[in-house]
């Protein structure tokens, strides 16, 4: 559903509703409460319900005016719009030069930032009239701390305030205004909800698609601050600080990772657009510079100029109105397009930044659950990180914003902020450093690794272009959920069947026979004593494993062998001793 009510019912009927907000609807109607706090998934529908709410108090004169306050500049176009399509006059285009609103208007839309720089103004405006305060991704008066004071002094004297969010809380502990915290039996203070409707009751419900999570992996080589080449398999267990540089290794628009992990996407965008003709696909990056880059590559794949969508920039609504609107194939967002914006055409994501907090991360998936008809499935490819599988793999987890951490034994000291902040980066702390961490990045591959659905893992390795990479980039992009499943089961079949009757491999390529653990553990004890030498002699880690490697032969340590691996790990350690 659109942020505007639908056009399938007139208006003021409760059928045009869905269950869940005319559910909330009847609970607000009910306890008429000064301060109400809805949690819906992205794709849900809050702006709908949010703007029935408003209809209702202005009608009944509870109100004579209403507030917006959104994220981004874009959103407030978006919120007068839909509010325009239900008889809500609101001014997006309000600034604080202005003073009172336009009397052609019913209300203004604003951003937190806005609200920021001049509260005592807002709380005058607020003051005038009686105010429904819509706070939208309420979560952002979080964000600074002279947002969330601007927000609690503008709109403290509010006669109504209606908070939505469609994301996991912050991590943080940064009390976020208007809303109500309790504390559970472990003493934590976590914010109530009045109403919330998750991913799984959506999905449930087909109110959102289903996400069908494609994760690649590869070999990566990159030179670091002090010299060192390093060689590393991205999937493989490996070190935070090593995890991190393999993946904006893969994420460098001059490798080979990124442009086959595009090929690929926009492969599957053509399948998905033999059902749905005028799908499209976004892929989110991390800075501008990349985010061209991104589109040039895509410009060679395609033959098609991307939209190239930078927050907030002059033109920027234009342009992603101009997209949803339009049948054109690609669009690239630094980070993300904010959460709330609504291009519903969406199907097919390329997760290609190293941001990965569980809020930013539901936020950019939310991009692409926008349902639109039955049997719509979404897409989103990204790099095979522990984190990100395991964020994908939570999709459907509930989250509240949490206050308080309780001490542990022998923790007296123990700063509770500084310790929720641990616990909730403790997987994805590396990224974000990392990102300040001098470092060059020379060579990267791509590898198809799996599929997440379902909470289930589909498929083993395969070469990108290879016939297994094709199956699962093949799937309909019109099917029921449990269709998906089947077909997922039937491709991962196939692909054991080819492989097992595939004729034994090359001399030069020898079979590994013994298990992944035994492989993974070789490989850390290699790279330690590569390391340990390393130190030892002031050569690079990259010369030391060329060293070893011409001397035991073989290929390099990711196609290795364990017996490979084992002769290198004895030349190695012959060496310390001084033989040859």
């Amino acid at each position: 559903m659109p942020p505007a009510f639908p056009a399938r019912a007139p208006w003021g009927t409760s059928s045009k509703l869905r269950a869940w907000q005319q559910a909330a609807l009847e609970k607000y109607l009910t306890t008429n409460p000064r301060d109400f706090l809805a949690v819906a998934t992205p794709g849900a529908g809050k702006t709908t319900f949010a703007l029935r709410i408003a209809t209702e108090l202005l009608q009944r004169r509870v109100v004579q005016r209403v507030t917006v306050v959104c994220p981004t500049e874009h959103l407030k176009r978006q919120w007068a719009d839909a509010a325009q399509r239900v008889g809500i006059h609101l001014d997006p285009n309000y600034s604080n030069a202005q003073g009172a609103h336009g009397a052609s208007f019913d209300g203004v839309a604003v951003t937190y930032a806005q609200v920021s720089m001049k509260p005592l103004l807002h709380r005058a405006r607020t003051e005038a009239g009686k105010t429904l305060v819509i706070l939208d991704e309420i979560h952002h008066a979080g964000d600074a701390l002279s947002w969330g004071d601007g927000v609690s002094e503008a709109f403290d004297p509010a006669t109504r305030r209606l908070a939505l969010t469609g994301t996991p809380f912050r991590s943080d502990t940064s009390p976020i205004p208007f809303v109500e915290y309790e504390e559970d039996r472990e003493g934590i203070r976590r914010s109530r909800a009045d109403h919330a409707y998750g991913y799984a009751e959506a999905l449930r419900d087909g109110v959102v698609r289903p996400v069908m999570f494609l994760a690649y992996s590869g070999a990566m080589r990159w030179r670091t601050s002090a010299g060192d080449e390093v060689a590393a398999r991205l999937g493989e267990p490996l070190t935070k600080d090593m995890i991190g540089q393999a993946w904006r290794t893969a994420l460098n628009p001059q490798g080979s990772w990124i442009p086959s992990v595009l090929q690929a996407a926009d492969k599957r965008l053509t399948e998905v657009r033999r059902g749905v003709p005028d799908a499209g696909a976004m892929i989110i990056a991390t800075d501008q510079e990349t985010a061209r880059a991104y589109a040039g590559t895509l410009k060679e794949i395609t033959g098609e100029s991307a939209t190239i969508i930078l927050s907030d920039e002059e033109g920027a609504s234009e342009k992603i109105e101009e997209f949803s609107a339009g049948t054109s194939r690609w669009m690239v967002a630094v980070r993300m397009v904010s959460e709330g914006v609504d291009v519903p055409r969406l199907a097919v994501g390329v997760y290609a930044t190293s941001t990965s907090t569980p809020l930013f991360f539901a936020q950019a998936i939310g991009r692409f659950v926008r349902v639109r008809k039955r049997g719509e499935t979404a897409s989103v490819f990204l790099p095979s990180v522990p984190v990100l599988l395991d964020l994908a793999a939570q999709m459907e987890v509930e989250r509240d914003h949490a206050l308080d951490k309780p001490k542990k034994d022998g923790d007296e000291d123990e700063n509770p902020e500084e310790s929720l902040l641990l616990e909730a980066n403790r997987e994805e702390k590396a990224s974000g450093d990392l990102e300040k961490t001098p470092f060059e990045a020379l060579e990267s591959q791509a590898t198809f690794d799996r599929v997440l659905y379902d909470k289930q893992e589909f498929g083993t390795h395969a070469e990108v272009g290879s016939q297994d990479e094709e199956d699962f980039l093949g799937i309909p992009g019109l099917l029921e959920p449990d269709q998906v499943t089947t077909l997922l089961r039937q491709r991962q079949a196939d692909q054991l069947a080819r492989n097992k009757n595939k004729p034994a491999v090359a001399p030069e390529q020898p079979q590994e026979v013994t298990g992944h653990r035994q492989i993974t553990a070789l490989r850390k004890e290699l790279h330690s004593l590569v390391g340990a030498w390393s130190r030892r002699t002031s050569q690079p880690h990259g010369v030391v494993h060329s060293n070893v490697r011409d001397a035991c032969g073989g290929p390099e340590v990711a196609k290795a062998s364990a017996e490979q691996l084992q002769e290198r790990i004895a030349t190695l350690r012959r060496w310390f001793i001084g033989q040859k």
